[in-house]
C-alpha cells in the first residue's frame, strides 16, 4: 500500500498538470476567428521550446517508459534496440519534418494524407494513409493508459476494483475536457511539467540506485548473474533482429500522426531543425529508464508473471522515499496524458480532414470542422478507456505491434514523396496493400511477434521492414508498368520537384530572419 506523503506527492503533481492544463486559455490568440489549424496546432505558433518539450512529450511516452526497462528487465540487451532506434530519428527529422512543414505551411495541410492528397491529386491514395494513421494511433492511445494502471498498481497508488477504475476515468476525464477546450495548447503546456518532473525523479532514482547497488559495472554485473549467460550482450543471431528493428520503428515513428501533428504546431523549418539536434537528450532519458531495468534485476526485485513492466515501479516503491516515490509516478502518468492528448488530436484531424470534409461534408464551414474534431477527439479518449477495461492488456500490445508495422507502410507516400513525385499514385497504393498485409501475415504467424523469420535460413528480421521492402518493390515495379502503359496520373499541388532532386527555398514562419 501507499504511504500517505507518497499519496500526497503524486496528487501534487497530477493536480500541477490539471493547473496548467487550465492555462493552456492564454496561448489562444483572441483576434482569430476557430480554426481546425488553430484548434489542432496550435496556430503553427510554438517556438523552440515549447517545440521540444512537446515533440519530446510526445514521441516518449510513458508507456515507452515502462516497456522499454521491462524488456530489459525480463530479456537483456535486446531492449536497448530503442537508444539507437530514437538516435536515428533526430537526422532524418532534421530532414524531413523541416521540409514537410514548410510544403504544409504554404499549402495550409494538416495533416500528412493532406499532403499526399495534394502532391498526387490522389483522393484513394490520402484517404488510405489518413485511416492507416487513425488505426495504428487508436492501440497506442489505449497502451498510454496502460502504462498509468501499470505503474499506480505497482507503486500501490492505483485503488482496488471500482475505485481504481473511477479513478482512471477522472484522471482522463480532465484531460479530456482541456483538450476538448483549448486543443494542442493543452498538451503544450503540460509538456513541460511532464519533462522536468520526469528528469527530475529519473536523477534521483538513478543517484539511488548507484548509491545502494554500487556502480554501473556492478549493477551489469549482478543482473548478468541472474539472467545468465550472454543475456546482457546480443548474440550474432540477435544482431540483424536488433538492426532492423531500430531501423524500421525510426522510419515509423516519423510516420504516426501525434508525432506530426507535434511537429506541425511549430513556427518554422529552422525551430524544428533546431528541436531535432536537441532531441538526444530525451534519448538519454530512455536509455536510463532501460537502465533501471538491468538495476530491478541486479536488486532482486520479483515483478509478476507477465508483468515486466511493473519492475522499475517496485524498484522505485523499494529504493525511494514516499514523497520522491509519488514524484516518480506522477511524472511517468503526466507523461502518459501529455502524448494521450495528441494522439487523439491527431485522429480526430485526420478524420475530419481527410474523411469528413472529403467524403461527408465538403462544404463544412472551419467553425464546423473544429466542432466535429473535438468530438471525434472526445470519442477516441472514451474508446481506448473502453478498450483498456474490456479487453485484456495483451490485446492492446498485440494490436500496437501491428500498428508500428501498418505505419511504416505510408512511408513511401509521404516521406519519398517529399523528395520525388515520380511514383504513381495506383502503385503507391498497390504497394501500401501488399506491404500491409504481408506484415500482418508475418506478424500473426509469428504469435503476435514483430521480429520474424522470412522462412528461408535462420535469419529473423523486423517485419515491417520486411513489408517496406516489399511496398517499395510494388510501387516502383508498378509505376514503370502505369506509365508504359500511359495511366494518367493526378495533379500535382505541391510546386516540388518531380525528381529526386533537393531545391534550397525560403524560410517560412515567424522566426524567419
Amino acid at each position: 500500500m501507499a504511504d500517505g506523503a507518497m499519496t500526497a506527492t503524486f496528487l501534487a503533481v497530477i493536480g500541477g498538470a490539471s493547473l496548467l492544463a487550465v492555462t493552456a486559455r492564454h496561448l489562444r490568440p483572441s483576434d482569430r476567428l476557430p480554426s481546425l489549424e488553430g484548434w489542432a496546432l496550435a496556430d503553427r505558433g510554438l517556438g523552440p521550446v515549447r517545440t521540444w518539450f512537446l515533440l519530446g512529450g510526445t514521441i516518449f511516452t510513458a508507456y515507452t517508459f515502462t516497456a522499454v526497462p521491462g524488456l530489459a528487465y525480463g530479456n537483456g540487451a535486446p531492449a536497448f534496440f530503442a537508444v539507437p532506434y530514437t538516435i536515428i530519428v533526430c537526422p532524418i527529422a532534421f530532414v524531413l519534418l523541416s521540409r514537410l512543414w514548410t510544403v504544409a505551411r504554404a499549402h495550409g495541410y494538416v495533416t500528412a494524407a493532406d499532403f499526399v492528397r495534394g502532391r498526387y491529386g490522389s483522393p484513394s491514395l490520402a484517404l488510405v494513409v489518413a485511416l492507416t494513421g487513425i488505426l495504428a494511433t487508436m492501440p497506442y492511445l489505449a497502451l498510454q493508459l496502460l502504462g498509468i494502471r501499470a505503474v499506480l498498481t505497482a507503486g500501490g497508488v492505483y485503488p482496488r476494483g471500482a475505485a481504481g477504475d473511477l479513478a482512471m476515468v477522472a484522471l482522463f476525464a480532465g484531460l479530456a475536457v482541456a483538450t476538448y477546450r483549448h486543443g494542442l495548447r493543452a498538451p503544450t503546456v503540460i509538456s513541460a511539467l511532464k519533462a522536468v518532473a520526469v528528469f527530475v525523479s529519473l536523477t534521483a532514482v538513478t543517484w539511488l540506485v548507484f548509491e545502494r547497488l554500487g556502480g554501473p559495472g556492478r549493477v551489469f554485473d549482478g543482473a548478468a548473474r541472474r539472467l545468465g549467460g550472454q543475456a546482457l550482450v546480443l548474440t550474432p543471431q540477435q544482431q540483424p533482429a536488433y538492426a532492423t528493428l531500430a531501423l524500421g520503428s525510426a522510419l515509423a515513428l516519423l510516420m504516426y500522426p501525434h508525432v506530426l501533428t507535434a511537429a506541425f504546431a511549430a513556427d518554422g523549418p529552422r525551430t524544428l531543425r533546431k528541436v531535432s539536434v536537441a532531441l538526444p537528450a530525451w534519448t538519454g532519458l530512455l536509455a536510463l529508464f532501460g537502465f533501471l531495468g538491468i538495476a530491478a534485476l541486479a536488486a532482486g526485485v520479483r515483478a509478476p508473471r507477465g508483468g515486466a513492466e511493473a519492475a522499475v515501479p517496485m524498484l522505485v516503491d523499494r529504493l525511494m522515499p514516499g514523497p520522491l516515490a509519488g514524484l516518480v509516478f506522477g511524472a511517468i502518468t503526466v507523461g502518459a496524458l501529455v502524448p494521450a492528448a495528441v494522439m487523439s488530436i491527431a485522429a480526430a484531424t485526420a478524420f475530419v480532414r481527410n474523411v469528413y470534409v472529403e467524403y461527408v461534408h465538403p462544404t463544412a464551414t472551419p467553425k464546423r470542422q473544429v466542432r466535429v474534431a473535438k468530438a471525434v477527439s472526445l470519442t477516441a479518449k472514451v474508446g481506448a478507456v473502453a478498450f483498456v477495461f474490456g479487453l485484456r492488456d495483451q490485446d492492446a500490445v498485440n494490436l500496437q505491434l501491428l500498428g508500428g508495422v501498418w505505419i511504416l507502410q505510408i512511408f513511401p507516400a509521404v516521406a519519398v514523396g517529399l523528395f520525388t513525385g515520380r511514383l504513381h499514385p495506383r502503385a503507391l497504393l498497390a504497394g501500401w496493400g501488399a506491404g500491409m498485409l504481408a506484415g500482418t501475415f508475418l506478424v500473426v504467424r509469428e504469435g503476435f511477434s514483430s521480429i520474424v523469420s522470412l522462412g528461408f535460413g535462420p535469419l529473423r528480421i523486423y517485419a515491417g521492414l520486411a513489408a517496406l521492402v516489399l511496398n517499395l518493390a510494388v510501387a516502383v515495379a508498378g509505376t514503370a508498368l502505369l506509365e508504359r502503359l500511359g495511366v494518367p496520373r493526378g495533379a500535382d499541388l505541391t510546386d516540388l520537384p518531380s525528381r529526386l532532386t533537393v531545391r534550397r527555398r525560403p524560410e517560412t514562419g515567424a522566426n524567419q530572419p
